[in-house]
């Protein structure tokens, strides 16, 4: 005999239960998805203003570089959204798992398994976050900061900050590339643009010049620089002649060096450079055969760094 299936459809009963979770639990689900929503717009929204207050008040002023402050305010700013949406996610996560149903004392166990077995891949996230807060905490470059960052390896990133969070740091190069490097494989960071920066140039003559003629002309150099109204905003005292720094057997280097506001070092690099070279042109005094007037736009945290680096490869993000 051939057995007949038959369909079951649900019970009054079954769909009245149905009915009930969904104007329930189903309802405070759907409140807690879109309340989120609502709470992480409202944060990003808070925090775009905050960060528009901030470069508003900058671009209204008469400033030419933000204060310290400023900056550290705004990577503050980002810092606090990201936090925020993160608390605001994991606690509507939560909330919706127990409107489900499922009780969160069961995730325990598979927790404990789970993060034994994610551990080792989770201390690189852990290293990123407190790397992070030391860096938000320490005020060690904030937004708009040119930076030049060493990661492990050492390689090296250099560029605009343009975003920081606990976990990463985002930089523009001077090529408009984004730079995304995880917090925790910085292992040197060098601020290029904090409280103020320093302009050194150095001019190779050879080895038969007069270097006290030279060392005059520099200091004229540098006393005509800070005369001129639109360098002298960028410096902050005038720039000054170091003296022969270096001495070969065909060529002596004459070093002037300038303080600028913090940033500002490229533009005033380019333009002592443009001053040098006419003035030596006027004077009729030329240049060591084959070399040519190398720049190092360094800031107060490395002004003692012996390596000197071409303006071409420190002006990024400029």
């Amino acid at each position: 005999m051939t057995s007949i299936t038959a369909l079951s459809f649900s019970s009054p009963a079954g769909t009245l239960g149905w009915t009930r979770w969904l104007l329930t639990s189903g309802l405070l689900i759907v409140l807690w998805v879109v309340g989120s929503i609502l709470a992480i717009r409202v944060v990003r929204w808070s925090v775009d203003r905050i960060t528009g207050h901030i470069d508003q008040d900058f671009a209204a002023s008469d400033d030419l570089v933000r204060t310290e402050a400023a900056k550290h305010r705004h990577a503050l700013a980002q810092v606090a959204a990201w936090v925020a949406i993160a608390i605001i996610c994991t606690i509507a996560a939560f909330n919706i798992i127990h409107q489900m149903g499922v009780p969160i004392s069961g995730f325990v166990a598979p927790a404990t398994v789970l993060g034994a077995a994610l551990g080792f891949g989770a201390q690189r996230v852990v290293q990123d976050l407190l790397a992070g807060f030391f860096i938000i905490t320490e005020k060690q470059y904030g937004f708009g900061d040119v930076v030049q960052l060493t990661v492990t390896g050492g390689t090296e990133a250099e560029g605009t900050l343009e975003d920081v969070t606990l976990r990463v740091t985002k930089l523009r190069s001077s090529d408009g590339e984004v730079i995304t490097i995880p917090n925790g494989q910085i292992v040197k960071a060098t601020n290029l643009s904090k409280d103020w920066a320093r302009a050194v140039v150095d001019i190779p003559f050879p080895s038969g010049v007069d270097v006290g003629r030279v060392t005059d002309l520099l200091h004229d150099v540098g006393e005509q620089a800070f005369d001129d109204e639109k360098l002298k905003r960028l410096l902050l005292d005038a720039p000054t002649t170091m003296g022969v720094i270096d001495v070969e057997v065909d060529q002596v280097t004459v070093r002037l060096v300038a303080r600028t506001l913090p940033g500002k070092q490229f533009e005033v690099s380019r333009a002592l450079r443009t001053r040098i070279i006419r003035a030596l042109g006027r004077a009729g005094i030329a240049l060591a055969p084959g070399s040519a007037i190398t720049t190092t736009s360094v800031s107060p945290d490395v002004s003692s760094s012996p390596s000197l680096r071409g303006e071409d490869a420190s002006e990024a993000g400029r």
